[in-house]
């Protein structure tokens, strides 16, 4: 890769690989796993998880990416290693063009139910209902995925979006929109801690999800965590290796590491301020947090509520089409930067080669929860065996891979030059992460693996 191609800042390439992070699973995935393990058990848990196995693997991917100066693929190439260890960067780039293929789905539901909210129609009564009911915002949600052309529409919008700006390159385009996007998304994440922490009986959502009971700290919970923190951090995508390709020279990649770490458990600890003093002080605690209900069914129910319903619903769901435009973009790169750099294409048709092929690829997926719902691979639509398989198969195999070979087969002395910037760095944590990376992260995403296939 050519040395000119780089962000332009370090805060422009903190906000590019927080923004690759920051995503649904910080959002309504978090959550989730915290209401179903223990509230602050689990956020105890995650926060070790997320410095015992998401910085070391962040660094061995930094590492790589940077050392190899190319995509997820190229690096490997570019560092000498052998063919069998190119599938590591094959497998990244294939789980995440499949990823991508259903996420961007998700991210036009965003979308649609970002201007449901600026036109007041998400909070208009279905069918014969007379009142807005929980039951009213889960009869919308069927509706409108159950109307898969609706989502197909929407859909075609965010793949315009990603390419518009993709084709505007990694610093006029990927860099410049995450300067910009980033910090909306932190002054609407403050809003709404202020919101939430303001209504009545605030105190007992935010004692339970702050306030830890330790005996409900268990395996499954750790477990649990472990996957949360392996997800939510992007890890084993190739977006990690791509965007630390473009990373200067100087770029020190321990505190760039931890500042993504961070800020990413950040907005996941503020999200659960948002939520659970949300759904205590309505009473929801029994609507469930599971998945895209808690954003598109227990969410509007809360917004309904509250004085200025179209205000904080249309505020949200603009954070929530941010979080989503952000990891599309990031997503995409890694298909990008394959293409141009494998077949030495420009950068306009390396873009246009990754998602043109989408509104093919992601129509089945936006269809297949409706009209294509009895096309199934084994029990599962298509839209959810593509996530099994790239997120609970894929990403934990390849990072397994790609952590045995930063640890064990990479170029001597690979991990350290780069952790230290050739010995202008001091780093006096490069033991304790070369151990991290050899013996116990590999160790930690086969426990992840283990529990997805069981």
């Amino acid at each position: 890769m050519s040395e000119k191609i780089q962000f332009a800042s370090k805060i422009g390439l903190v906000a590019a690989t927080v923004g690759s992070a920051v995503g649904l699973g910080n959002i309504w995935r978090f959550p989730a796993e915290a209401q179903a393990n223990g509230g602050a058990a689990f956020l105890l848990v995650y926060v070790a998880c997320v410095f015992l196995l998401g910085i070391p693997v962040m660094l061995a991917e930094f590492a790589l990416g940077r050392g190899g100066r190319s995509d997820a693929l190229g690096a490997f190439v570019n560092l000498g290693a052998r063919r069998p260890w190119w599938s590591v960067g094959i497998l990244a780039i294939v789980a995440s063009y499949l990823i991508l293929s259903f996420y961007i789905v998700v991210a036009g539901w965003t979308f649609e139910y970002l201007w449901q909210s600026v036109t007041g129609f998400l909070y208009e009564p279905v069918g014969d209902a007379e009142v807005v009911s929980s039951g009213q915002f889960s009869a919308r949600m069927t509706q409108f995925i159950a109307d898969g052309w609706n989502a197909t529409v929407n859909t075609y919008f965010m793949i315009a979006l990603n390419i518009v700006i993709l084709l505007f390159g990694v610093q006029k385009g990927i860099e410049r929109l995450s300067n910009v996007l980033m910090p909306l998304l932190f002054v609407l994440l403050v809003i709404f801690c202020g919101v939430s922490l303001s209504l009545p009986g605030a105190a007992e959502g935010l004692d339970y999800f702050l306030n830890p009971d330790f005996s409900k700290i268990t395996p499954g919970v750790a477990l649990n965590a472990l996957g949360q923190a392996f997800f939510s951090l992007s890890l084993g995508m190739g977006i990690l290796v791509t965007y630390s390709s473009y990373y200067p020279r100087d770029t020190r990649l321990t505190r760039t590491a931890v500042t993504v770490s961070l800020l990413d458990l950040l907005v996941a600890v503020l999200m659960g301020v948002i939520i659970f003093p949300a759904v205590t002080s309505f009473h929801l605690e029994g609507e469930g947090l599971r998945g895209a209900t808690l954003v598109f069914v227990t969410l509007p129910e809360v917004f309904a509520r509250m004085p200025g319903t179209q205000v904080w619903s249309t505020l949200f769901f603009l954070f929530l089409m941010v979080a989503a435009l952000t990891s599309t973009i990031s997503i995409a790169e890694v298909s990008v930067a394959f293409m141009q750099h494998r077949f030495r294409l420009t950068r306009v048709k390396a873009v246009l080669g990754v998602m043109l092929p989408l509104f093919l690829l992601s129509t089945v997926c936006a269809l297949s929860q409706g009209v294509l719902s009895d096309v199934r691979i084994g029990d599962m639509v298509i839209f959810d065996a593509l996530d099994f398989f790239a997120t609970n198969i894929c990403l934990p195999v390849g990072s397994i891979f790609l952590c045995v070979y930063m640890g064990w087969f990479a170029p001597r002395g690979l991990f350290r030059n780069e952790l230290t910037n050739g010995g202008t760095v001091t780093s006096r944590a490069y033991p304790l992460l070369l151990f991290l990376v050899r013996f116990v992260c590999p160790v930690l995403i086969a426990m992840v693996l283990f529990s997805n296939l069981v």
